[in-house]
């Protein structure tokens, strides 16, 4: 298990524990009954899991693939620095203390 911090779209944080190799998106939903909808079920279809990953760890995470960067791109509140799908950022024990923020509802 690898505790997240999550700050929801109010300004509260929230640490959470993730089940290692899990999808963020999934723990946040499922496990914690966080607001995210992920209504294409993870394949970067809505851009409803929209996060906003500290910019410390932006470089911890893998690069957004070619998808997900054009999905991001669609978005109103898309920030190019820090903006990512949370179906797309699978949860390790190298995330232990990674801060997300619930990006607005589109």
């Amino acid at each position: 298990m690898t505790q997240i911090t999550i700050i929801d779209r109010h300004g509260d944080r929230r640490d959470i524990e993730a089940k290692d190799g899990e999808r963020l998106m999934f723990v946040m939903r499922d496990d914690h009954g966080l607001p995210v909808e992920g209504s294409c079920g993870g394949c970067m279809a809505c851009g409803t899991c929209h996060v906003f990953v500290d910019l410390d760890w932006m470089a911890v995470l893998p690069p957004r693939e070619d998808d997900e960067e054009a999905l991001l791109d669609s978005l109103h509140s898309s920030d190019d620095r820090r903006s990512r799908l949370s179906c797309q950022i699978t949860v390790s024990p190298r995330l232990a203390g990674l801060t997300v923020t619930l990006a607005p509802e589109e």
